[in-house]
This record gives structure tokens, sequence and C-alpha cells, in this order.
């Protein structure tokens, strides 16, 4: 008897959920054009920033973005310096991450400046006792060197077949990656701390005015980074069907995150008993009460910042039973890089809405000076959103940013 064969034809992909979502960063991207455009058209008059209030949302984008790129130079430093090889599967997706976070923090900064036409100002003219100005060459050394890393992985995707020159190029970079690994972590750990030591060495802002602000910046910022690369790749692995790393190495990062995320907490609460519970220096305590009067910082510290985004991720993270429960991990997750991108508002404008006792024309009388992020602020913020997420949906379907090697999850 003649045998049949049926055709069983693979059900056919939706693509709606994708273009909606290529539709809805498009419109991001639109709406951060025109933003940008009036910022660059009539300067920043168009934000709600004044002399007393100079930093604000923009700022707070460049410092999340900094801070939660940390996993580049964090895991770039575990594989090719400490030689722990099993976190070698994310090293790449990490580098991304990094590269985007970086750049997206450079286009907030363009924005910023108000006058981004002189970038190069700093390259030129040094102001070696300026913390901002080693910050400034810390950021673009460091970007340098994630552009050195993330060459290689470009030039192994599809789009090089049949090039072998840009491949051979490829390598040659690649063989400098213990190197640049090496120049990455002392650069990264430069800019990090100094961002801290921005607010820390002000001693006009008693607020700000602590030692402690560097190394605060720098173990938030490797929590934060680890946390949104481990993040990114669970939701990547889910969308796309398939393990990017195993258990294992899932449970190493997570404890890592967490543990860093304890160094942090320990850190944190040391520096709120010096200078709130043990002492009671006039100027901090003034700011602080004034602070409380007014905004709602005592609750998004101690609420948002340390339950929410340390106490909460720390339980889930250290548990086995609740780790092991992918929705409870990608909420820890994501609680951890809320409570940072909240640290990074309040350390920026808890000091300066509180006007110093000394300011002209103050003495006491503002309790604090008001601040909410004008539409062409938000409109700007947006659109950097949407490059990081357009960027980083390109990236993982067609850039090879996971071994091939990794062990699927039992």
């Amino acid at each position: 008897m003649a045998t049949t064969q049926i055709r069983m034809e693979k059900p056919k992909p939706n693509v709606w959920p994708m273009r909606l979502w290529y539709l809805l960063l498009g419109v991001m991207l639109l709406v951060g054009a025109y933003g940008m455009w009036q910022t660059l058209w009539h300067g920043l008059a168009v934000t709600n920033l004044t002399d007393r209030v100079p930093w604000g949302l923009w700022i707070t984008h460049d410092l999340s973005a900094i801070a939660l790129g940390a996993g580049a130079f964090t895991f770039s430093a575990v594989v090719y310096l400490f030689r722990i090889k099993r976190f070698e599967p994310i090293a790449r997706m990490a580098v991304f991450v990094g590269f985007l976070g970086y750049s997206s923090a450079m286009l907030a900064l363009a924005m910023d400046i108000g006058r981004p036409d002189r970038f190069y100002h700093p390259l030129i003219y040094w102001n070696v006792h300026s913390v901002l100005w080693e910050i400034t060459l810390c950021v673009i050394l460091y970007s340098t060197v994630l552009i050195i890393e993330f060459v290689p992985i470009v030039l192994e995707s599809r789009f090089f077949n049949g090039r072998p020159r840009a491949r051979a190029f490829g390598h040659m970079l690649h063989k400098l990656t213990p190197v640049m690994a090496a120049v990455g972590l002392g650069l990264s750990l430069l800019h990090q701390s100094s961002l801290g030591a921005t607010y820390g060495v002000l001693s006009g802002r008693e607020i700000w005015f602590k030692p402690s602000m560097p190394v605060l910046f720098i173990l938030s910022a490797v929590a934060g980074g680890v946390s949104l690369t481990l993040l990114v790749t669970i939701v990547v692995s889910k969308l796309s069907g398939r393990e990017l790393i195993d258990k294992f190495l899932r449970r190493d990062i997570a404890r890592l995150a967490a543990f860093a995320l304890l160094a942090y907490l320990y850190l944190k609460m040391w520096d709120w008993a010096a200078t709130s519970y043990y002492s009671h220096a006039p100027g901090t305590a003034d700011a602080l009460l004034r602070l409380q009067a007014t905004t709602p910082y005592t609750q998004s510290f101690w609420i948002i910042e340390v339950f929410l985004g340390i106490l909460v991720p720390v339980v889930i993270l250290l548990n086995r039973p609740l780790r092991r429960q992918t929705g409870l991990l990608i909420f820890a997750l994501v609680l951890v890089i809320v409570g940072v991108v909240v640290n990074r508002w309040n350390v920026t404008l808890s000091g300066l809405t509180v006007p110093p006792q000394w300011s002209p024309g103050v003495l006491g009388n503002v309790v604090a000076t008001p601040y909410f992020p004008s539409w062409v602020e938000v409109f700007v913020s947006l659109g950097i959103l949407a490059y990081a997420l357009l960027v980083l949906t390109l990236g993982v379907k067609y850039l090879p940013l996971f071994r091939k090697t990794a062990v699927a999850e039992h």
C-alpha cells in the first residue's frame, strides 16, 4: 500500500507584538527628537532647571545609566582578571549593556550641558582641580574601552560572513580583552567613585558632604549593573524560548548582586547613623528637616531605597526556593534597578532643593526650592530610553551575544 506523507506546516509566528514594540519605540524616538530639537534651538530655557537647581532629570538619567552599565567592568574583571571562567557566557551581554548605558548617559549629558558643541573643551582646557573634569576624561576613555570590547562582537555577526579581514581585525581586538579589562576596571572605579565624590566634597551642601559617597556609588553601581545584565538575559531567554545561561551561573550572578547589596546596605546604614542618628550637626540637621517638610525624601529613602531596593531583593536572591521562581527573580532584579535609580534621583536633587542658609536672599526663608521636570526634559529622556531599548532589541536579534556552549537548565 502506498503511504501518504502529510506535511505539517509550522505555525507562523505572531509578528504583531514585535511590530507594536517597534512602533512604540519609534513614537518615543520621534518625541525625544522633538525635545532635543527644542533644547538645541531654544537652550535650557525650555527646561525647569534654574540657578538654584541646575541638575534635574537628565543628570539623574545620566547617573542611573552609568550605574546600570557597571556590569561591564564587573564581569570583565571577574572573567579576565580573576579568571573565574564560569561567568564568561554572560560577559558579552554585560559589555553590550555597558555600552548602551554609557552611550545613553552621553546623550543625556549632551542635552544637559547646554552647549554640546563645546563637548571637547575638557580635553583641551584641563582643570585638574575639578572632580567633574576627571569624570569627563574617565567616561571618554572608558567609553573607548567599551567600544574596543564591543567591536569584535559586531564583527562576529552574520553581516560580516565572507569578510575575513574584518573577522581577523575582530580577533586581533579580542586578544586585547584582558588588557582592556584591567584598564576598564581602573577607569570605571575612578569615575564611579568620582561621581559620588562630586557631591561628597561639597562642604557648602551639608546634606552631601561626607567621605562615604564615593564608595556608596561604587557598591550600588555594581549591584545595579549586575542585576540589569542578569535581568536582560532572563527576559531574552524567555522571549526566545531557550536558556542562554545555566541555572548555576544564574545562581552565582544572583548571589553576586545580593552580596554587593549587603555591602552597600552596611555602609549606607553607618552613613545614615553617623549623620542623622548619632550626630545632629546643625547644617545637616537643618537641611534634612527642611527637606522632609516639603518633599517625600524620607519615604523614598526608607521605603524605596532601603526596603524595596535592598532588603526585599536580598531575601529573594539569597533564598533558593524563591530565587528559582523566575517571576520572583525578575521582580527582585527590577526592584534593585528601581532602588538605584531612586537613589540617584535623591542624591542629585536632595542637596539642591534645600538652599544653603548662607545663600543670598534665602537666610532660611525658603524651605525647599521646587523642581519638576518640564515636558521637554521628559520627552528627551523618553527618546534616550527608546534609543537604548531599540539598540538592545536589535543587538539581541542580530549579534552573537551569548556563547553556544551555554548549558540548558533542567
